[in-house]
């Protein structure tokens, strides 16, 4: 936070500098200019501590609310509110964007025993941030760096030539660790079923494929292997996949296309 504070003043606010007495106290209000759900009012201790501003929080993280809510009232000095309001409102927009859309899926979602995920499609360096914000949205974290769990993707298999070889290293390798594995097709499907991969990864499958790889699942010994569909999921066709018995959903739109939110800091002439 403090290095986003140092980018954007440089050395110094010199317009407000310019401007602003340097000792006058403003009042500042943020207003949601859209319906969002509020988040990053955690980072508020960063931009605007206690020690320095008085603070009312006129909701909760996670909150859903609409156009015009007032979020936050701020006092404090004048120019140091300048100075840190566009960071903050940064944060904020960028943070809420993620937990509304996640919301939104989650709300699309009927069947509450489907997980919604995100995936590592984050911005470098807000990672930890973004995956929060999927979480206060509604949503379900995936692994959070490629040392937090194995998913055996194309460009692994094609080194080892199959599905079924290369879950097995896995295994041996890693053999108290979940094994996830990414498939594009009915054949690798039964390659992870019959290799006992703990999770397969449906990529881009069509509905009919999708609906196959269950019925593949269905049958005796492989029930206890969960199913993930990924790839061209919206808010439009979700609902399709949740009348399905699939147990996750991921989503990699919730955090790389996630629009930001619109916010306003206003200070009281």
């Amino acid at each position: 936070m403090t290095s986003s504070l140092r980018e954007d003043i440089g050395r110094g606010d010199i317009t407000s500098q310019s401007v602003v007495p340097a000792k006058l106290i403003g009042k500042a209000r943020i207003t949601l200019k859209e319906d969002a759900v509020v988040c990053g009012l955690n980072l508020l201790n960063y931009f605007f501590p206690k020690s320095q501003f008085r603070r009312k929080s006129f909701c909760n993280e996670g909150d859903f609310l609409h156009k015009n809510s007032i979020v936050l009232k701020i006092e404090g000095n004048y120019r140091k509110l300048l100075e840190r309001e566009r960071v903050f409102l940064n944060f904020l927009g960028h943070l809420s964007g993620i937990a509304t859309l996640t919301h939104h899926f989650v709300q699309a979602c009927k069947n509450k025993k489907i997980k919604i995920l995100e995936t590592r499609k984050t911005t470098p360096l807000l990672r930890s941030l973004e995956k929060y914000a999927v979480c206060v949205g509604g949503g379900t974290n995936h692994r959070f760096d490629l040392n937090d769990a194995i998913l055996i993707k194309e460009n692994h298999i094609n080194a080892v030539k199959s599905v079924y070889h290369a879950v097995r290293l896995a295994q041996q390798k890693n053999p108290h660790k979940i094994i996830e594995v990414e498939v594009k097709n009915l054949s690798e499907v039964r390659e992870a079923l019959v290799a006992q991969a703990n999770i397969i990864l449906l990529d881009n499958m069509s509905m009919t494929q999708i609906k196959r790889a269950l019925s593949l699942r269905a049958q005796p010994g492989n029930r206890k292997a969960k199913i993930e569909v990924s790839g061209g999921v919206t808010l439009k066709n979700i609902k399709k996949l949740t009348k399905l018995k699939i147990d996750r959903i991921s989503i990699g739109a919730l955090t790389h296309s996630a629009k930001s939110i619109d916010y306003s800091l206003w200070i009281e002439k």
